[in-house]
């Protein structure tokens, strides 16, 4: 059931800036979701790629009159359909999403950015008296909202990363994360040293004495993670891939190098994208691209797996669908109520 609550002028949950500036006709009769201290409920969907997500977080909106933000560094980009496993308007089965083509490929969008937009839909979303639905598997995107952390709120030093992505170009990501090592070790020892973006940004912000302080959250999370047996998970993520590539993946990473995008841009670092591009660009054959789509959504399925042991959540086993939604719904109730 939900609750009723009429926001007061020396409400908590009016603290927020985002809140105050929205504009409602009758906020006396604003239904939406706060614990006892004011913060904001929200509900969390994480798990490693190919376990679920989309679909448990859709059922859920229905039940419990939500809205979902997407939290994918992939399902950003306008035109990265088919690689992303980007949700379609019937998946979707009339919810509101947030956070899914809100950028242009050539863009870059950062955890910092990522946290500030979707801080702004939080309170938008509770305005209109929905329940909050954060939905994803990027890790650095998820630890900004649940944990606070601002990142430094470094700016972009434009110059810097021209140097970079110079040596980048030149020397490879080897050699980017040679600098990083030399500058900030302790970040270097948990980054993904594949990931030019992540090394750059790092190294900006170490260069500026940025720090990832933590800030005031304002909300009041349940993280819930969802996980099944690997060997199912990994046998998912490859039957993933091959429908990918019937999808239409290489023709849709050939209309991206068309438009003009290279291994330069953010969007074309990631999984399914990059192998393809170094497929297209005549680096690896068709047989070793397939190999290496597949062996690294595995990959990146394990860091999740990682990332979310070393998270304040709740697992939810998901090898039999309906008894773990019905826990997650249970359990989701509880959260509502209390």
């Amino acid at each position: 059931m939900q609750k009723k609550v009429e926001i007061k002028k020396n409400s908590k949950a009016n603290k927020s800036d985002n809140l105050k500036n929205l504009k409602v006709e009758k906020p006396e009769s604003l239904r939406c979701f706060f614990d006892k201290n004011g913060r904001k409920k929200v509900l969390f969907i994480l798990g490693p790629t190919a376990v679920g997500k989309s679909d448990v977080a859709v059922k859920l909106a229905k039940e419990f009159d939500g809205e979902i933000i997407s939290a994918d560094s992939v399902q950003i980009f306008k035109g990265l359909d088919i690689g992303s496993a980007k949700i379609t308007k019937a998946e979707m089965q009339g919810i509101k999403h947030y956070g899914i083509d809100i950028c242009e490929p050539e863009d870059s969008f950062s955890a910092f950015e990522f946290a500030e937009f979707t801080r702004k839909k939080i309170d938008e979303i509770v305005l209109k008296g929905k329940f909050p639905i954060i939905v994803g598997g990027t890790g650095l995107y998820i630890r900004a909202i649940v944990e606070g952390f601002n990142f430094g709120e470094t700016n972009r030093d434009d110059k810097l990363r021209k140097e970079l992505e110079n040596i980048l170009q030149k020397d490879g990501v080897e050699a980017l994360f040679e600098i990083l090592k030399k500058e900030t070790p302790e970040i270097a020892e948990k980054i993904d040293k594949s990931n030019p973006v992540r090394i750059i940004r790092s190294i900006e912000i170490a260069r500026s004495k940025g720090k990832k302080d933590k800030a005031e959250t304002q909300i009041c999370p349940l993280v819930l993670a969802l996980v099944r047996p690997r060997e199912q998970l990994y046998a998912d993520i490859n039957l993933r891939v091959e429908q990918m590539l019937k999808n239409g993946l290489i023709e849709e990473v050939a209309k991206l190098k068309e438009r003009g995008l290279s291994a330069k841009n953010q969007c074309m670092h990631a999984i399914g994208y990059k192998e393809v591009l170094a497929y297209l660009d005549g680096e690896i054959d068709k047989t070793r691209m397939i190999e290496l789509v597949k062996q690294h959504s595995r990959n990146y399925a394990k860091r999740q797996l990682t990332f979310l042991r070393g998270m304040n959540c709740e697992i939810v086993d998901m090898t039999e669908k309906e008894e773990g939604f019905n826990q997650i719904r249970n359990r989701v109730k509880e959260f509502v109520q209390n």
